[in-house]
């Protein structure tokens, strides 16, 4: 389908705008697949003119520059339009957790400012129960999902609102200064919507630095330059509303690369879309995808051809030396990536390793990206290999702060010797080498007799148990130590429950002595998010005694040991 560019993309381009740049790409690889979610696929051209559409019925509604347009679905080919939909008018999409229940999305959606909203349809009641009590909200939008779950009376059927607006490209200029907001997952506290300029955040998570020579790219052309000399195929497999993964979706099409999606995780669906779709890389987020995956390659009769995956990279949770070294033993060929950073502060560090160098010091050690820097507790850069505890702070291409929360917006954005720098909270110490090794978020961090221990730490060490399939590791009060370890186990199937004394032998031998678990919970199921990230909320009220937790969980205790 032949697109028509206009005064956004024609000749050189001067700003870092990401409907710009998409465009851009569009114009380029207009024939080439870009998108393919649960059997649908989408074109370049295909993708263009579906969000032109939406995004002139959007603009036809009063939405325009700077208003939030929220996005309530499982992965589809519908968000991604929606998400370029927006970006294309000005205005701000706003990612929305699908797990979470009516008093989350109420503080969400009021929070955000939200004045549209696109569900999908299976969630029309939770909107439906919503809608009364957000006056601001003035247009739903309900997309098809086999569901037969009835739109509110008010809602506008998707297909209707794209048959309503013009597939021609002729939206005004941009800047480099429209914003874009991430919310975070609100695993320890409520969620928070950072926001960024289009220009930040493509340096700090689209591909503007180059993470092997840690280069910029200096004008936005050279994005399409890199993708003329063919297209490779990525498979993220978190939700759109984790930040990883709309980053696949939004920074690889400016190279003309190729992306595959699935709505829910599900690893022998996972490793048989990696053989039909041919998929060169595989995206996880650490154990909690990584353990599922390699057992599903270890039932019965599994036999799948993976010989085009050259690359498995994990991002924002523990990715553990032994599990990696069970991917390398399935695929002994790849490379595996481990990536460290935030939504505040974008990719601030990576590791690359092959067959036989999966080793971790307390946690994963990375080379610097960026203008990356580790502070101590009086704000002086830690030097290498003092061993000094500090925590990870960027400065250069970093977000504006967060979205109506100037309190937090103060404690985290900083100013240091005339520099500002985003410090979230992330602990780590940095070696003789110059790399990074990240011990965890001081958020939930173990304070016990004056010792700071880091869950991930923990974590990893219990989860390397052959009884353990997954843990997370809080702390609990302690009369004499203020807290003590505490770990929640969910068991291997078709093994046995291990005891406390059986966990702590084992850990003693990974980890010194005053971070070995004091307390044990078994669970039927460890909650986390739909990312994989650990659910701290949740443990903390296993760990409490909390019924509702307990109840859902199937919690039982093991005593102190």
């Amino acid at each position: 389908m032949p697109v028509t560019a206009t005064c956004s993309t024609i000749g050189a381009m001067t700003t870092f705008n990401l409907a710009d740049m998409f465009e851009a790409a569009v114009d380029a690889f207009a024939d080439r697949e870009y998108l393919v979610v649960d059997g649908v696929r989408r074109t370049y051209a295909e993708m263009e003119d579906r969000a032109n559409r939406l995004a002139h019925f959007l603009a036809e509604q009063g939405i325009g520059p700077g208003d939030h347009v929220g996005i309530y679905s499982l992965n589809s080919v519908e968000w991604v339009e929606t998400a370029w939909a927006v970006f294309k008018l000005r205005a701000v999409w706003i990612n929305i957790n699908y797990r979470y229940v009516k008093d989350e999305l109420r503080y969400l959606f009021t929070n955000a400012d939200l004045v549209a909203l696109v569900h999908q349809a299976d969630f029309a009641p939770q909107v439906a129960d919503l809608l009364p009590e957000l006056p601001d909200l003035r247009l739903v939008i309900g997309v098809d999902d086999g569901s037969e779950t009835p739109l509110g009376e008010t809602t506008v059927a998707y297909e209707d609102a794209l048959a309503e607006g013009s597939p021609v490209r002729d939206f005004g200029p941009r800047s480099s200064d429209d914003h874009y907001i991430l919310y975070t997952g609100g695993t320890t506290g409520m969620p928070k919507g950072v926001v960024w300029r289009h220009e930040d955040v493509f340096y700090a998570l689209g591909g503007g630095v180059d993470p092997s020579t840690n280069t910029r790219v200096q004008r936005p052309e050279e994005m399409v330059a890199k993708g003329q000399g063919g297209q490779i195929t990525l498979f993220p497999i978190a939700p759109l509303m984790h930040g990883a993964t709309q980053w696949s979706i939004l920074g690889q099409s400016f190279q003309g690369n190729r992306t595959i999606l699935v709505p829910k995780f599900e690893p022998t669906e996972v490793w048989r879309l990696v053989e039909t779709e041919k998929a060169n890389s595989l995206m996880i987020t650490g154990d909690a995808m990584g353990k599922p995956l390699i057992e599903a390659l270890d039932e019965p009769g599994a036999a799948y051809d993976l010989s085009s995956l050259f690359v498995v990279t994990s991002s924002a949770a523990l990715f553990s030396a032994p599990v990696k070294d069970e991917f390398f033993r399935h695929l002994p060929d790849i490379m595996i990536i481990d990536a460290i950073g935030s939504s505040e502060s974008g990719n601030n560090g990576m590791a690359t390793m092959v067959k036989g160098g999966t080793a971790m010091k307390s946690g994963p050690t990375v080379s610097v990206l960026g203008d990356t820097v580790v502070f101590d507790e009086n704000l002086d850069p830690v030097l290498p290999g003092s061993g000094v505890i500090g925590k990870i702070a960027r400065s250069g291409d970093i977000p504006v702060g967060y979205y109506n929360d100037p309190v937090k917006t103060a404690e985290v954005f900083i100013t240091v010797a005339g520099t500002r720098y985003v410090m979230p909270g992330d602990f780590a110490t940095i070696e003789a080498d110059g790399s990074i090794t990240l011990l965890g978020r001081g958020s939930v961090s173990i304070n016990s007799g004056g010792e700071k221990i880091f869950p991930e730490e923990v974590e990893s060490a219990v989860r390397s148990h052959p009884d353990v399939f997954d843990a997370i590791v809080v702390g609990a009060p302690d009369e004499r130590w203020g807290q003590r370890v505490a770990a929640i186990i969910q068991t291997r199937t078709g093994r046995d429950t291990p005891s406390l004394e059986s966990i702590q032998e084992h850990c003693r031998d990974n980890i010194a002595g005053y971070k070995v678990p004091r307390e044990l919970h078994v669970v039927a199921v460890i909650e986390r998010s739909p990312s994989g990230k650990p659910d701290y909320r949740w443990a903390g009220d296993i760990v409490a005694g909390t019924p509702q937790a307990s109840d859902a969980g199937g919690a039982r205790t093991s005593a102190e040991g």
